[in-house]
This record gives structure tokens, C-alpha cells and sequence, in this order.
């Protein structure tokens, strides 16, 4: 059996004293060592004192939001945090993911699934043994438009202005320009994206698109750059065609 400081630890953030009370249960028996807080004022005291490996954080927490607990603890340390909710509505996933949300679950759910999406954020934000994003391999430095992604140190620029990406953005963006204008269909960005093709779905990578165009287009309803191929999936229109400098 793992030690203390050997096994994964999980900053469970939630004040439904049931829920609470079952996570730390059932995440204990998994090997997991838990660490609770009953409202995000605890969770981000708990959080900037030791940073967890990963945080389970409800969205609707009294007093402070979950969605301001998420963009807090993204400014202290880049731990992943899964949002966790009664809601289900496209608009507040969104915003959990844009203010810096790894991965989300909804209640009630299954602890066997649970730990699975916990396991698969792991393995998702942990750095490829060799460092290549899952495009395979191709040019460091590739350009669209005002776009330019250095694939080697995985940055991005629009207009010379960096933005951050995700990784999950980044590796999404880089399979769309691998090539460029090819159509991308909505299983195979799944596959790639996501191994564990059963935590992933077709409106996971709705909601990846969307945030990514946010970043590179003023108007990401009315995508120019990500073009969507009704029924099939998704293509990168590189637009005038520019050399990448460097």
C-alpha cells in the first residue's frame, strides 16, 4: 500500500455534507489521499497552504462561486480541477472551462466513474515522454493568418500578441494544421484527444472548439479560421497562405 506521501492527493471542495461525506469514502478506498473543504473560502485556504495533485470543485458553492474559486486557484498553481455540478447546461460548462476548469461531472454520478475522469486528467496533463503533441511530428513552427503556434515550445501568437491555450486547445489546434485544410471528423478528433474515448463525446469537443476560437478570431460564432463541415466535423482554413518567420 502506497504511503501518505506517495498517493495522489485530492482537494474535494464541496458543501453538501453527503456528497462530501461519500467522496472522501469512496476516494480513500481508491487509494486516494482526501483532503475536504465545505465551501471555497476553506478550499482555497486548504489549496494555497500544500497544492493538491488535482481538486474536485463544486459549481455552486455558498458564498464564493465555484467558477471564482477555479479562476483563484489557476492563478496560484497550474493543479488541474475538475468542476463538479447538479447543472448541466452548455453555458455553465463553458464558463468552468474558460476560467481554467480541466475536465467537468455531473451529479449524481458513479465513484468508478469519477475516479476515471480523475485518472484520465492525470494522464491527460502530464508532460508526453517525448514531448510531442499528438499531431505526430512535422514543422516546429506553423502559421494561419494572423496565427503563428511554435509546436516546440508549444506557443501561440495572433497578430504577435501571445495567447494562452490549453493543452487540450494546443494539441486540438495543432491536429487541425496537421495538415491544414484537411477534414477532421468529429471521431477522429476524439480519438485522438481523448484515449479514453468514453470520458470524451461530441459535446466535450463543442465545447474545446468554441473556447479555442474565442482565442484566435474576434468572433467566434461567425469562424472564419475553424470551419465546421456539417454532419462530418472539422477543418482549419489556412486563408492567404504566409511564410512563418524564424
Amino acid at each position: 500500500m502506497a504511503s501518505e506521501d506517495e498517493r495522489i492527493r485530492v482537494l474535494v471542495v464541496e458543501d453538501e455534507a453527503s456528497y462530501r461525506e461519500a467522496l472522501a469514502s469512496g476516494l480513500t478506498r481508491e487509494g486516494f489521499a482526501v483532503e475536504l473543504a465545505a465551501d471555497g473560502r476553506e478550499g482555497l485556504a486548504r489549496f494555497a497552504e500544500h497544492p493538491p495533485d488535482i481538486v474536485l470543485l463544486d459549481l455552486l458553492l455558498p458564498g464564493l462561486p465555484g467558477t471564482e474559486v477555479c479562476r483563484r486557484m489557476r492563478q496560484l498553481a497550474p493543479v488541474p480541477v475538475v468542476m463538479v455540478s447538479a447543472v448541466d447546461s452548455e453555458l455553465d460548462v463553458v464558463l468552468g472551462l474558460e476560467l481554467g476548469a480541466t475536465d467537468y461531472v455531473t451529479k449524481p454520478y458513479r465513484m468508478r466513474e469519477l475516479v476515471a475522469r480523475i485518472q484520465a486528467v492525470l494522464r491527460r496533463v502530464a508532460p508526453p515522454a517525448d514531448g510531442a503533441p499528438p499531431g505526430g511530428s512535422g514543422p516546429d513552427l506553423l502559421a494561419f493568418a494572423s496565427v503563428t503556434v511554435d509546436v516546440a515550445r508549444r506557443e501561440v501568437t495572433v497578430a504577435g500578441t501571445p495567447v494562452h491555450l490549453s493543452r487540450r486547445e494546443f494539441d486540438l489546434l495543432v491536429v487541425l494544421l496537421s495538415p491544414a485544410g484537411q477534414v477532421r471528423t468529429r471521431d477522429e478528433l476524439i480519438e485522438r484527444l481523448w484515449p479514453d474515448r468514453d470520458l470524451a463525446d461530441s459535446r466535450t469537443l463543442d465545447t474545446h472548439i468554441h473556447r479555442l476560437r474565442s482565442k484566435l478570431e474576434a468572433d467566434p460564432d461567425a469562424s472564419r479560421a475553424i470551419v465546421t463541415v456539417r454532419g462530418v466535423g472539422f477543418r482549419l482554413d489556412p486563408g492567404p497562405s504566409r511564410p512563418a518567420s524564424g
